[in-house]
């Protein structure tokens, strides 16, 4: 009986410091944020180069640095999370973060959902094919598989224009994937002849392998994309703090610094 009291008594206090951890939801993040010093962003760790894991498993990154320069000058240190893409919003409605920072495009569809902050990069959607497949224009992936992440804004782009492209490709419907690592396997594989996806992840993808010319690259006619942090509507006070320090990294020249790091030009259009 003794034993089971203990074990009780045990159980009991671990719930209770549980629960004392436990994030308080609040309509306004900020004053929490404020108390704790710690904000908790989420990302899709695979998604180079705006937040990405090393060989040793830390990460790094556009995002990575932009968010914790933003946040250096409030003395709050960014907890990043990684999350399942497809459910970003989800998370940020729970409360389980505070923020989606990781290329995150602004489109109407998202702006029904989540705040944004002001811009910080122009980013495209563009078609990346093997250079053997031929595909010269998007007409040329006429019975091909094509992927997509899913969740992505190049889903939503794809979807939102297919006279573009989707009504060319396998089918009328592309194939998902959770990351474009996985996308990139089976490009590589030869299992899908293209993936629709950001330029900023494209590009420096091509850039670091070990035959660049192995890829096309098409661009199309699709828009221009803005990326900016997401969060929930409630929380302007810390939508303001981070277009503050959006405006003082640029005075500064810490964002021009960031731009040439990591795409080797000052400014990114």
């Amino acid at each position: 009986m003794k034993k089971r009291l203990l074990a009780l008594a045990t159980l009991l206090l671990t719930l209770i410091a549980v629960a004392g951890c436990a994030r308080t939801k609040a309509a306004d993040s900020w004053a929490r944020i404020e108390k704790d010093k710690t904000v908790v962003i989420g990302l899709d760790d695979t998604f180079v180069p705006m937040g990405f894991r090393n060989k040793d498993g830390s990460l790094s990154g556009y995002d990575i640095d932009l968010a914790k320069a933003v946040f250096k000058l409030y003395g709050i240190k960014p907890d990043f999370q990684t999350i399942e893409w497809s459910m970003k919003e989800t998370e940020l409605k729970n409360q389980t973060i505070d923020l989606i920072w990781n290329g995150y495009s602004v489109t109407p569809e998202r702006q029904k959902q989540v705040a944004f902050s002001a811009d910080y990069l122009i980013n495209h959607q563009i078609l990346v094919t093997k250079t053997s497949e031929g595909v010269k224009k998007m007409a040329d992936m006429a019975g091909k598989t094509l992927g997509v992440q899913t969740g992505s804004s190049g889903a939503a782009a794809l979807d939102g224009s297919p006279k573009l492209l989707k009504q060319y490709i396998k089918n009328q419907e592309p194939v998902l994937y959770d990351t474009f690592t996985d996308a990139f396997l089976d490009l590589n594989a030869g299992r899908i002849q293209g993936i629709f996806m950001d330029e900023v992840y494209a590009r420096y993808y091509i850039a670091h392998q070990q035959d660049p010319t192995a890829y096309q690259v098409l661009s199309g006619t699709f828009d221009s994309e803005d990326f900016a942090v997401g969060m929930r509507k409630s929380d302007t006070p810390l939508q303001a703090k981070i277009n503050a320090g959006f405006k003082t990294l640029e005075a500064n020249g810490t964002l021009a610094k960031l731009n040439k790091k990591w795409f080797g030009k000052a400014t990114v259009n």
